[in-house]
């Protein structure tokens, strides 16, 4: 059957689509229910802002010292040996989550989960967008992003049901059980050495990392990735943690306000990535998505003054034959990350097809999309301690304002950088 069977979701139909695609299931849904477990961890061991920060500057810190040597490694080695091994660190990730009992183990095995993750997804982003048709690259990358955020969805939602009837060394047992899977689909269909075309006594990281800097375009995506990265991080580890510290929400309902970001994501990130592909202006895409992630990130602590405004909602449990009540903070929440979501969904397929764009100029995908990584992980690593930080010495308010404004201050930035030399043309004027 034809990939363009059933629009995005139809790439499912190929075999090796559906290979890679399971690595970011795997890989989504690990982060995913690791997220409100590290909620349940800063519960459990009274952790500071600073300290939860710290949850997410840890994992940060790995990733951005392995994405340099990672994207020219897969550029010149088997991408699919490559996923193979990184399939596997996560699986002594979950092992190593279910010895925690202390909050400097936690910190540990983060590094670990950084390590691991972040070879799933340079590596697999790299090989869907070098396998993929070039007049469909928005497709392929938008599909595989989709089953991504479905995976992430999943993990908010399974993950949060699970952690809250059976705690976490069962949850790490299915987590293990579904990166095992992918990694026999992987093993099985995906075809030997799908990267690996760049030649490595061509040209080394260095030169390539450069080259590529000297555009403008990935300069200003760069600038743009460090801001957005210092907010995103923000709400991605304290929106959890705020709904539990601060409202005392089970696991299971901090997974259902993930959940609704995740939802709106997954259901129309595979559509902006056809309509990306149709109508083209990739940075218009980015722009309106990140300025709508602002948005949602400023409405987080609205919340606050639920209390009054939203009624106390008894919610039936049919495994527990009674019921729980959801607190009047549940409902901002929930439509705050909504936001979140949607603005994701515009934005993520035209910024990843942008630096795939820019890579091809130099035969160096891989090292371009580490570059998109890089600027992130400084972000990840400055973003939730500075933001923790400010939390445990001002409020909520300050926290969540200041993220949201650093991104929406990025994204202006990249707008006026990019339209000095677009990448796409549209704005150049013909020369000689």
């Amino acid at each position: 059957m034809s990939d363009d069977a059933g629009g995005a979701l139809g790439l499912l139909w190929n075999t090796e689509f559906r290979a890679l695609a399971s690595t970011a299931f795997a890989r989504s849904q690990a982060y995913s229910t690791i997220i409100i477990a590290l909620a349940l961890y800063a519960d459990l061991f009274s952790t500071s802002g600073f300290v939860e920060g710290l949850f997410g500057t840890v994992f940060a810190v790995t990733q951005l010292l392995i994405v340099l040597p990672l994207g020219r490694y897969v550029d010149t080695n088997n991408a699919k040996r490559i996923l193979l091994v990184g399939l596997a660190i996560n699986v002594v990730t979950f092992v190593g989550f279910t010895l925690v009992s202390a909050v400097e183990h936690v910190l540990l095995v983060r590094i670990l989960q950084g390590l691991g993750a972040s070879i799933l997804w340079i590596t697999g982003t790299t090989v869907v967008g070098e396998i993929g048709p070039e007049d469909a690259r928005g497709r392929w990358l938008g599909a595989y992003n989709q089953v991504g955020a479905f995976s992430s969805l999943a993990g908010d939602v399974v993950g949060g049901l699970l952690l809250t009837l059976y705690g976490f060394t069962f949850t790490y047992a299915v987590l293990s059980g579904v990166t095992l899977l992918s990694g026999l689909l992987v093993y099985r269909h995906l075809r030997d050495d799908p990267g690996g075309q760049a030649d490595p006594d061509d040209q080394g990281s260095v030169e390539t990392f450069r080259l590529l800097l000297a555009r403008t375009t990935v300069r200003a995506l760069v600038i743009f990735r460090l801001g957005l990265s210092f907010g995103k991080m923000a709400v991605l580890i304290f929106l959890p943690i705020y709904a539990r510290t601060g409202f005392g929400m089970s696991a299971l309902f901090v997974g259902g306000i993930l959940a609704g970001g995740k939802l709106t994501k997954a259901l129309s990130q595979g559509y902006v990535g056809d309509l990306t592909d149709r109508i083209g202006r990739k940075h218009r895409f980015v722009f309106v998505g990140a300025m709508l992630y602002a948005l949602g990130a400023a409405l987080i602590p609205l919340a606050e003054f639920a209390a009054g405004v939203v009624p106390t909602v008894r919610v039936p449990i049919p495994w527990a034959a009674g019921a729980a009540t959801l607190p009047p903070a549940f409902l901002p929440l929930f439509v705050a990350f909504g936001v979140c979501g949607i603005a994701d969904s515009i934005r993520l397929p035209a910024s990843m097809a942008l630096f795939v764009e820019e890579g091809e100029q130099f035969d160096a995908v891989a090292g371009s999309m580490s570059l998109r990584s890089i600027a992130w992980k400084v972000g990840q690593v400055v973003g939730p301690v500075t933001v923790g930080t400010l939390w445990d010495y001002t409020d909520v308010f300050v926290a969540f304002w200041t993220a949201s404004a650093l991104i929406a201050l990025a994204t202006v930035a990249f707008l006026v950088l990019y339209r000095v030399d677009p990448a796409d043309g549209v704005e150049t004027a013909p020369t000689d």
